[in-house]
């Protein structure tokens, strides 16, 4: 399966469970790579037939920002389902990353993974 990816998407967003949490923003680093046939964007240079990673990149930040919850387990899951539905992505592999929550931890974090993932290249 081909993959489109974005890494070390940067955002800033309201996320924690704490009441000082609830008024802030921290950021968060999120790395996706989304299973797609990028053959057929590629047969007559068609950037409406792939994924427009720049596209999603503003949709990540939005989902995150209009949608705030305590835990990046819930942002996650949440997000993956809101990529998959919007963009009719059949697989993604989705890590949220929360530099600075732990003072000695360069970063925590969840990744997830979602649906299912195929060598197959139709046309």
């Amino acid at each position: 399966m081909d993959k489109v990816f974005i890494k070390g998407l940067s955002i800033q967003t309201t996320i924690g469970f704490f009441q000082w949490e609830k008024e802030i923003k921290q950021t968060l680093v999120i790395d996706v790579a989304m299973g797609w046939n990028t053959a057929n964007a590629a047969v007559n240079d068609e950037l409406a037939k792939t994924l427009d990673y720049a596209d999603i990149s503003v949709a990540i930040e939005r989902f995150a920002n209009d949608n705030p919850v305590d835990l990046i387990e819930t942002l996650a899951e949440r997000m993956a389902s809101f990529l998959m539905t919007q963009y009719h992505i059949p697989w993604l592999k989705l890590f949220i990353g929360k530099p600075g929550a732990v003072h000695n931890a360069q970063t925590v974090g969840v990744e997830i993974e979602r649906g299912c993932q195929t060598t197959e290249k139709p046309l």
